[in-house]
């Protein structure tokens, strides 16, 4: 069986000012944090023990997730005390789990729906030093692409290109020979996309791509994790964390969790959550968004395709769109 890495010490520039108080692991979508999502994944390709590897706002993770046995899980924490890159990371990370059996590593920017199982399960098969999950995309200019030959290694890492020779890309979920990790230098800024990778298949290594276009999203900007907890909502994307939660009504138009407070001639459609304990008054209306837990949301609002963090407040017939309210900020903004 696997065990698992899960990459949250990243400081979410992109995601400011949602990630000022709130490392972007912790983010809510769905109702959930982006991590609960990313746990409910390797539960299901039956990865019970995780490390997950922090550094910004480290502190703030522990306290909701514990030791993982809510989960069925074990968890553990590796603290960076300076930023190490993806493979310093990973080397810091896999001290704690001693182990030789493969190690899957998730990078917290992802929502991804994709057979993790089987990404395993042919990692094992080819016994592979590495064995990536690629996914194809439309225009791939803006990523790196990752060509592989017939029998599905990868042949090179190629930066950012106008002309890209492939369509594939790196998903951010890779399955990794323990003796690979072992390799990584401890406590050395390394990333395994720009160094670790390209050096391995320099040196020959057996480095394969798993191709897998499902469902998948990076969501590091504010409008890509509205749109990732909607398609979860709406059930584009998996949401199988969402069983385990407490949650009162979950239709394609709406997720409400079970000790919200909603006025009954409020209307939640668009694919919108509401958090726990979020309270939602008379005649509002929220579309498209993601209201966390303990926000107001006060009578006759109207919300928007906007993100309305923990203990924030949307004051009486106030009018947002586009919005992204940090903890505890409050806006009384008029149509």
């Amino acid at each position: 069986m696997a065990v698992g890495i899960l990459l949250v010490g990243g400081f979410g520039t992109r995601l400011m000012p949602l990630t000022k108080y709130t490392p972007k692991p912790m983010l809510t979508v769905a109702g959930l944090p982006v991590t609960e999502h990313q746990l409910a994944m390797a539960r299901r390709a039956g990865i019970t023990t995780v490390v997950l590897a922090t550094s910004y706002l480290a502190d703030l993770f522990i306290p909701y997730f514990g030791d993982g046995s809510k989960w069925g899980m074990k968890l553990l924490y590796a603290v960076e005390n300076a930023p190490l890159g993806t493979g310093g990371a990973i080397a810091n990370a896999a001290l704690l789990l001693g182990t030789n059996e493969s190690i899957v590593v998730f990078n917290g920017d992802v929502l991804s729906s994709h057979n993790l199982k089987e990404q395993i399960r042919q990692h094992e098969e080819h016994s592979a030093d590495v064995t990536l999950h690629l996914t194809r995309v439309e225009d791939a200019r803006a990523y790196g692409a990752v060509p592989t030959d017939s029998e599905g290694r990868v042949t090179a890492f190629l930066e950012k290109m106008e002309n890209p020779i492939t369509n594939s890309i790196n998903a951010g979920c890779y399955v990794f020979n323990p003796e690979i990790v072992a390799s990584i230098p401890l406590e050395t800024v390394v990333s395994v996309e720009r160094q670790t990778f390209p050096e391995l298949i320099s040196a020959g290594k057996k480095i394969f791509g798993y191709i897998d276009d499902s469902y998948w999203l990076d969501i590091g900007t504010p409008s890509a994790l509205l749109k990732g907890s909607r398609d979860l909502v709406s059930g584009k994307a998996d949401s199988s964390a969402l069983l385990r939660a407490e949650v009162s009504v979950h239709t394609q138009q709406g997720l409400i969790m079970a000790t919200a407070e909603v006025d009954s001639t409020a209307t939640i459609d668009g694919g919108s959550c509401v958090g726990a304990m979020a309270k939602i008054g008379a005649r509002a209306h929220i579309s498209g968004s993601i209201v966390e837990s303990g926000a107001v949301i006060s009578s006759g609002a109207t919300v928007i395709d906007s993100y309305i963090a923990h203990g924030a407040r949307v004051e009486k017939n106030a009018q947002i769109s586009n919005s992204f309210l940090t903890i505890g900020e409050n806006i009384s903004m008029q149509a």
